[in-house]
């Protein structure tokens, strides 16, 4: 796939609960699998208790869905709740291009950029690397924030 296509961003309706969590949980698996941790049922529930369609948006390149980020905006930052890209399309730049997208915002908004990334996951090592700083660490987890600029 040639990531130099536009990514276009749609808006995801209740009735994609299902495919979005398989996403999810394709995208998840390795980082899970490798903490221990992998449980589909659980992966589903937690993503059910936080989902809300008009803040979720699937990733298609060229017509086809690869992905979906979640961004929920409060009064003090953004959360970035959920990025997922399916495993097939890692590693080819998508992922920058959605934080571009997310940083933009941000920036117009004069908001932070908080995230959560499990323990152990390459997931870490993209957000330091695309500016977010640890903030602060759980058992499962590590919390990053990209300072508004």
């Amino acid at each position: 796939m040639d990531i130099t296509m536009p990514i276009t961003f749609i808006t995801a309706h209740a009735n994609d609960f299902d495919s979005l969590v398989a996403l999810r949980i394709a995208a998840m698996r390795k980082s899970l699998e490798h903490v221990g941790r992998f449980d589909p049922m659980r992966a589903t529930e937690r993503f059910r208790e936080s989902f809300v369609p008009s803040d979720t948006k699937h990733i298609e390149v060229e017509q086809k869905r690869i992905g979906f980020v979640v961004v929920k905006q409060r009064s003090e930052f953004l959360l970035l709740d959920h990025l997922y890209i399916h495993p097939n399309y890692q590693n080819q730049r998508i992922g920058e291009t959605v934080l571009a997208h997310i940083f933009a915002n941000a920036d117009a908004l004069k908001l932070p950029v908080r995230v959560g990334a499990l323990r152990g996951s390459d997931s870490n090592r993209f957000y330091l690397r695309h500016g977010f700083q640890l903030v602060e660490q759980s058992e499962f987890d590590n919390y990053y924030v990209r300072p508004n600029c």
